[in-house]
């Protein structure tokens, strides 16, 4: 059943604006639909998450994933992408509380993402997407179906029946186009650039100063930034939007998450040898074997990353919380590996799951891969569900449950 068919059925739903939100206006680059197919909407449509009444029609309004994030990466090691450019990471559509779906309409969970592009003839958007939207895991064609199918299928106005004369898949023309020409409006690397803040494998820079450089060209509204191991490694523009994401108004927000990244941070350059390392503490060498210590040294934070973006910590009984303040965690050199403690005790996957308590009188060792932790040689950990508000849920090692999880190091 698609999204659509799925929010129809239920009662309407009244998504308010979570505050008084100052927002300004961004100019993207024009383009209508790929056939032009998609609904005309009112000019009088709410803003998402700014409404103040049910809206019925949810192919000229965004919801209920109203905050649309436009998100990038800059990888260092491995490097991917332009040297002098930020890459593309996707497309999201959070609720307006910063919580989101995924997977909405497995019926589109399309893997042929080059091919459609090729038959609707937009070969020039498949090759600006082959350099600016790659990865440093994989091929960038999983990728891209990664993301279609996990965010694109569950924007309300992407639904197939938003179209008039509906050609199969030209809705992820659609999601793919908009994504990219929103790309080339937050030209990140440029805007810190002007500010004085170039990648460098030695020189620090604050937080504030990267958080000004990039929310100056928004108005003054906040961008999230995003880090690893001390290193600035993503950066999410929020919008909210008048009308189809294919063809609305959108308007820049405030963003709906804090930074991960400490006060003082890299922005390491991209090239084979890069390394990121903690700012605050000397991490050891990074591995790339899938064992050691890796980055795991003195005290720090397990980030819990889930559909590609950071997504709350480990707190000090093992379980993941995705609110609230992360814990303080200790990995202390054993073996070929390390082992972890919180205030609660050590740490042991203990008949599948991640604990840390008094109880445990012999911790796990795990080992890492970089500021990944692998729980023997692998990095999957799963969880039943994503937590929310004051919800915990627990941390299982391997990929068994529905929630697929990597956690990361982050140096206090």
């Amino acid at each position: 059943m698609s999204i659509m068919s799925t929010l129809k059925a239920t009662t309407a739903l009244i998504f308010l604006a979570l505050s008084s939100v100052d927002a300004i206006r961004t100019p993207l680059v024009a383009r209508q639909s790929q056939q032009g197919n998609s609904k005309q909407c009112p000019a009088n449509t709410p803003y998402s998450c700014q409404n103040t009444t049910a809206v019925q029609d949810l192919c000229c309004f965004n919801a209920p994933g109203g905050a649309l994030l436009q998100t990038q990466f800059w990888d260092a090691n491995p490097a991917s992408g332009p040297s002098d450019s930020w890459t593309i990471h996707g497309f999201w559509p959070d609720f307006c509380d910063g919580t989101y779906s995924a997977n909405c309409d497995d019926d589109r969970a399309y893997t042929n993402i080059t091919q459609i592009l090729q038959s609707f003839g937009e070969d020039d958007l498949l090759q600006y997407m082959k350099n600016f939207w790659t990865s440093n895991t994989g091929s960038a064609e999983d990728f891209w179906q990664h993301e279609f199918s996990k965010h694109g299928t569950c924007i309300s106005t992407l639904d197939p029946s938003c179209y008039t004369n509906y050609k199969p898949t030209e809705e992820a023309v659609d999601f793919f186009a908009k994504t990219v020409s929103t790309f080339k409006t937050l030209p990140t690397y440029k805007w810190l650039s002007d500010a004085g803040i170039t990648p460098s494998s030695s020189q620090t820079y604050s937080l504030s100063s990267i958080q000004s450089a990039l929310s100056k060209n928004r108005g003054g509204h906040s961008v999230y930034i995003g880090c690893a191991s001390g290193a600035i490694d993503e950066v999410w523009y929020f919008f909210n939007v008048r009308g189809s994401f294919q063809d609305g108004d959108f308007e820049a927000v405030d963003a709906l998450s804090n930074s991960n990244c400490p006060s003082s941070v890299k922005y390491l350059p991209k090239s084979a040898s890069s390394s990121p390392t903690s700012t605050t503490s000397s991490a050891k060498s990074t591995s790339t074997s899938g064992s050691g210590s890796g980055s795991f040294s003195g005290s720090g934070y397990l980030n819990v990353v889930s559909g590609g973006k950071q997504n709350g910590c480990v707190i000090s009984s093992g379980v993941w919380y995705t609110s609230g303040t992360c814990a303080t965690y200790t990995a202390s050199a054993s073996g070929s590996g390390f082992t972890l403690k919180s205030s609660k005790g050590l740490c042991a996957v203990s008949n599948g799951a991640l604990t840390c308590s008094s109880s445990v009188s012999s911790g796990t060792v795990f080992t890492a891969n970089g500021n990944t932790l692998q729980y023997k040689s692998s990095s999957a950990f799963s969880s039943d569900s994503t937590p929310s508000g004051n919800q915990q849920a627990t941390v299982y090692s391997g990929s068994s449950h529905s929630v697929g999880l990597t956690i990361q190091w982050q140096s206090k």
